[in-house]
C-alpha cells in the first residue's frame, strides 16, 4: 500500500510565483513584438498606397493614410517603452532571485560550519597540536637514544689488530716485510765507445 501511495504522489513543483511571473512578462513582451512588426508592414503598405493615391491626384485618401502612419508612429513609440519596462522588471526579479539564492548558500554554509564547530570545538584543537607535539617531541628523544647507541657500537681498528695478534699468537707487525732504510744502487750508464770508431772506419775503408 506505501508503495501505491509513494507512486501516485505527485513530485513537488519547483516553480516559484516568481518563476510565473517572469514568464507571463516575456509572453508579455514577446505579443508586443509581434504587434510591432504588424504595425511596421501596415506603415509599409499604406506608404505605398499613399504614393499610389497622389499619383493619381487622390490627394484627400494620401493626407488620411498619412494621418494614420502617424498615430502608428506614435504606437510604436509607447509599445517601445512598454517593452522597455518589461526588460526591465524581469531583469529585476532575476536578479532579486539569484541574489536570495546567493543568500539562501550563505545561510546554509553557515550552518554547516556552526555543525562543524560543535563537533570539534578549539579545546579539541589544544589538545590534539599539544599530544602531537608531545608525541613529536617522545619519538625525538627515541631518535636520539638509537642514534647514541648506534654510534657506541662502532669497531675500533686497534682493539681489531689486538685480537688478531691473539689468534695467530705473534705480533701482526712483525709478519709484515720490512721496509729498506737504504737507497737502492743506481746503475752505471754504458760507456760511450768513440774512441773506437776511427778503427772501424779504417777497416771498412781498407
Amino acid at each position: 500500500m506505501g508503495f501505491i501511495f509513494s507512486k501516485n504522489k505527485k513530485p513537488e513543483s519547483r516553480v516559484t510565483e516568481q518563476d510565473k511571473a517572469v514568464l507571463k512578462l516575456k509572453q508579455t513582451r514577446d505579443k508586443l513584438k509581434q504587434y510591432q512588426k504588424r504595425i511596421v508592414l501596415s506603415q509599409e503598405k499604406e506608404r505605398e498606397l499613399a504614393k499610389k493615391c497622389i499619383a493619381d491626384g487622390r490627394k484627400d485618401k494620401a493626407l488620411r493614410l498619412l494621418k494614420k502612419k502617424k498615430l502608428q508612429d506614435k504606437l510604436l513609440e509607447q509599445t517601445d517603452n512598454q517593452l522597455d519596462n518589461i526588460e526591465q522588471m524581469v531583469n529585476n526579479i532575476e536578479t532579486k532571485q539569484m541574489e536570495i539564492q546567493v543568500m539562501n548558500g550563505l545561510d546554509q554554509g553557515n550552518e554547516a560550519l556552526k555543525e562543524l564547530h560543535k563537533i570539534m570545538t578549539l579545546d579539541d584543537v589544544e589538545r590534539i597540536m599539544g599530544d602531537t607535539e608531545d608525541a613529536v617531541a617522545y619519538q625525538n628523544e627515541i631518535d636520539d637514544i638509537l642514534a647514541g647507541g648506534l654510534s657506541s657500537t662502532e669497531v675500533n681498528e686497534d682493539d681489531l689488530l689486538s685480537e688478531l695478534e691473539d689468534i695467530l699468537g705473534t705480533d701482526v707487525s712483525d709478519q709484515l716485510p720490512d721496509v729498506p732504510d737504504t737507497e737502492l744502487p743506481v746503475p752505471e750508464k754504458e760507456p760511450e765507445r768513440q774512441k773506437d770508431k776511427p778503427a772501424r772506419e779504417a777497416l771498412v775503408a781498407g
